[in-house]
């Protein structure tokens, strides 16, 4: 038997395994059924200064980088106007108007543990939880599944601090902590699950150290999400089990690592997330918009052989991380060479900013390049929920800029490319 034909059959094992996967789970939503198409509502409840460069230049302190360092150095009363300001003006209820408009049916929204918890040295500021409230209120108004992302426990410049390494597993008082934040998510969403029905237990954990595999952290890791598991699917000892999926992350590790970790014969309503990014490293900066794309369709190996009901929560239509501030703020670019110890691919100028600054050649790059992703997102797995829905100055990163200048359809099936990837694949196997 050749290899596309088993390639096939791999496909539509993996389908058929979903519905035990899931369990008795009973949502309004058809998982296993129904493909998952969503964007992230990033920079809103977790600050990013690559989302929103203008928020972190009003500061006028170069000290401020992340969330962190917003409520370490900025004066009380000035941050709590700017971050008022933020969360009353970056998502509204027309921002989910337009999603479900664009045949979307899930967002996922980052948020920080201190939304619920500080710690005693924390210096965030509180007041984000009206807001993800409201993004309920009107995702149930139109029509549209949430999926509420823990973030911040790890040291990426989108996790509220970044930092040089990942410290959360190292204290117990936080792993605690983080736990708590669980049991409250849970008690407040067990009966909203026809709107919030994914809970991700934590994003990004940092499963490498200088890319080197982190057993300490994914020991610790492990033990969290078997306790998240408990109590968010079974949050009266058993007596009642929720109908919230427990998301998890597969923590940079390849998703074969996961094997036999929470088989589904024993553990229902369990999902893995994987981000797919192709420009942060020298080798996929150097890659060809052709390559790009033909690992883009390879990719939906990635979720057929997956152990658990996969989704690619973050990816993106761009190949490159000319973003300003995408690696951190006043940190340099990868693709121009700007990044200390990185090979220049070539200039940044009319690949990021605003959409009129793109060549044609550039957006239809973008345009084949999302849909050989959604295509073989879907293909492989349970779907895609890509980053992210707004940004201020960087379109090629935006959903819905995307969707104003034709490089992502206002139908997400309406493809212009439908056969992008049988071709690949033929060329490859």
């Amino acid at each position: 038997m050749g290899s596309m034909p088993r390639l096939l059959i791999s496909l539509f094992a993996c389908l058929a395994l979903v519905p035990a996967i899931l369990g008795a789970l009973h949502t309004s939503f058809p998982y296993g059924e129904e493909k998952i198409r969503g964007v992230n509502l990033g920079g809103w409840l977790v600050l990013e200064s690559f989302t929103t460069p203008s928020l972190f230049d009003r500061t006028g302190d170069v000290r401020v980088v992340d969330e962190y360092t917003f409520g370490k150095y900025m004066p009380k009363l000035r941050a709590e106007e700017l971050l008022k300001e933020h969360w009353d003006t970056f998502i509204t209820e027309k921002d989910f108007e337009d999603i479900a408009a664009a045949g979307l049916n899930h967002v996922r929204i980052p948020i920080g543990h201190w939304m619920f918890e500080r710690g005693p040295d924390d210096p965030y500021y509180q007041g984000q939880l009206p807001y993800l409230l409201k993004a309920v209120e009107w995702a149930r108004k139109y029509g549209i599944h949430i999926i509420v992302a823990l973030y911040g426990l790890h040291r990426f410049i989108n996790s509220g601090h970044f930092r040089d390494a990942a410290y959360w597993h190292k204290n117990g008082t936080n792993v605690d902590r983080t736990l708590n934040v669980m049991k409250t998510l849970t008690a407040m969403f067990e009966d909203q699950t026809d709107v919030v029905s994914i809970i991700q237990v934590m994003n990004e954990a940092a499963g490498f150290r200088k890319a080197i595999l982190n057993p300490e952290l994914l020991e610790v890791l492990k033990k969290y999400y078997y306790d998240s598991y408990n109590f968010i699917r079974n949050p009266l000892g058993g007596k009642k089990k929720s109908n919230l999926i427990v998301m998890l992350h597969d923590a940079f590790q390849h998703l074969s690592y996961w094997n036999n970790f929470m088989p589904n014969n024993t553990y229902e309503g369990v999902m893995m997330d994987t981000h797919i990014y192709q420009m942060f490293n020298d080798h996929d900066a150097h890659m060809t918009y052709d390559e790009h794309i033909q690992r883009a369709c390879a990719n939906a190996t990635i979720m057929s052989k997956s152990p658990m009901m996969t989704i690619i929560g973050e990816w993106t239509s761009t190949n490159n991380d000319c973003g300003p501030h995408l690696l951190g703020r006043f940190v340099g670019q990868r693709y121009d060479g700007t990044l200390p110890g990185t090979n220049r691919v070539g200039s940044c100028i009319g690949r990021t900013g605003k959409a009129s600054t793109f060549s044609d050649d550039y957006k239809e790059f973008m345009r084949k390049y999302w849909e050989a992703q959604t295509q073989s997102y879907e293909k492989g797995g349970e779907g895609w929920i890509m980053w992210t829905w707004k940004m201020e100055n960087a379109d090629e990163w935006s959903y819905k800029a995307g969707l104003e200048n034709g490089w992502i359809p206002q139908d997400p099936t309406d493809y212009k490319y439908p056969n992008v990837c049988v071709r690949v694949i033929k060329v490859l196997f």
